[in-house]
């Protein structure tokens, strides 16, 4: 059997383990050092002035932090894009909170600025003003930012960014993570840089960053002894996994140039087969990282499905996956309320997300089209 051709598999870059190893020298083997401040102070540079960083366990820890910071509490209520993974929404029951779950766009497959007015009035009608709005950049897709962020401001609502997918990208220039009350990046094992598993926070200000390394350390008050006045949490990253991330962005900039230059691969492949969409930017205000490149398939136009086309990959070995099923069709949250049509489940119906490593080879792609090019013959 050929050999595996992954979705998004880790890619070193062969510097890591000197970061690892001066850790271990210096037994910085632990939630603080070297790696985690230059780590940080790197990721600060990359993102830009006012953007403070802390570097904590997943992408997860730092969605429930932005939504502590944000106030979020037993009762309340948090709008989320539903078209995304499951940890966006997650940790809006982490507080007690209930998720309120809003319809995509066609254009960048995010977070519909029209339904996401619609929730916030039909909320406030009915007695409950949400506090606050995570917004997701999906497979390194940035939302409308103008749109959603006037919505926002006109109700006076935080948005947290989830940008866990988006390292790299920007809208405008300016980037993604940096728009709002807070942002959130992943280091996963299928991220463009990743520290294994790991993700950080983005504030604006030094003060908070410190609120928010006080929360993360469990909240350990100023004193002698051990003493806690609230309640904290165990959400730090580990010195030898920042250690991964300091070697990882050395490259960072090479890993969004392969995957860009992967989704270039695919709008070439798909250029002459109809009833076939490659995802890209909608205009030239928005930059995306490709993180994941994906397709939709007309199924009434190719007489064929993108379960059709998931399988053959598998025949070859090449792995594919359908783009992520909606939050407000999951089991867990059906019950809750949903704004928008149907934009999102037909996108999940679909689509499918197509190999876009950074690591792919000539040869790879050489299988990917041969599969494509017989599938669709």
């Amino acid at each position: 059997m050929n050999s595996r051709i992954w979705l998004s598999s880790p890619h070193l870059s062969g510097n890591e383990i000197k970061y690892i190893e001066d850790a271990f020298e210096k037994n910085w083997v632990t939630s603080i050092g070297d790696n985690l401040n230059d780590f940080e102070n790197k990721l600060e540079e990359y993102l830009g002035e006012d953007s403070y960083v802390i570097l904590l366990n997943t992408c997860t820890s730092a969605i429930h932090l932005a939504l502590i910071e944000c106030g979020i509490g037993y009762g309340d209520e948090v709008i989320c894009q539903s078209m995304t993974f499951s940890a966006s929404a997650n940790p809006i029951t982490y507080c007690g909170a209930t998720p309120i779950f809003v319809d995509s766009e066609s254009d960048t497959w995010n977070i519909c600025p029209i339904a996401l007015e619609e929730a916030i009035v039909d909320r406030i009608s009915k007695g409950v003003k949400p506090k606050a709005i995570i917004a997701v950049h999906l497979y390194g897709m940035p939302y409308k930012i103008d749109e959603i962020h006037r919505v926002a401001h006109k109700h006076n609502i935080p948005i947290i960014e989830d940008a866990a997918e988006a390292l790299g990208s920007t809208y405008k220039g300016k980037a993604t993570g940096t728009f709002g009350r807070f942002g959130t990046i992943s280091f996963n094992g299928n991220k463009i840089i990743t520290t294994s598993g790991g993700g950080a926070l983005i504030c604006q200000s030094k003060k908070e960053k410190e609120r928010v390394i006080f929360l993360a350390t469990q909240a350990r008050d100023d004193a002698p002894h051990y003493q806690h006045s609230q309640i904290g949490y165990n959400y730090r990253m580990s010195n030898i996994l920042a250690g991964i991330g300091r070697g990882q962005m050395e490259v960072l900039e090479d890993r969004i140039i392969a995957r860009r230059a992967m989704n270039s691969f695919y709008q070439n492949l798909f250029a002459d087969i109809n009833g076939v969409e490659v995802f890209k930017e909608p205009s030239t205000d928005f930059y995306s990282n490709h993180w994941l490149s994906a397709i939709l398939i007309d199924s009434k136009v190719t007489g064929k499905t993108r379960e059709d086309l998931l399988l053959a990959f598998l025949e070859d070995n090449i792995e594919s996956r359908p783009l992520w099923k909606p939050m407000h069709l999951q089991p867990i949250f059906k019950n809750l309320p949903y704004y928008g049509s149907n934009v999102s489940e037909k996108l999940f119906e679909n689509g499918l997300c197509l190999p876009s490593g950074s690591n792919l080879t000539d040869q790879d792609r050489f299988r990917i089209s041969k599969v494509v090019v017989d599938f669709f013959k």
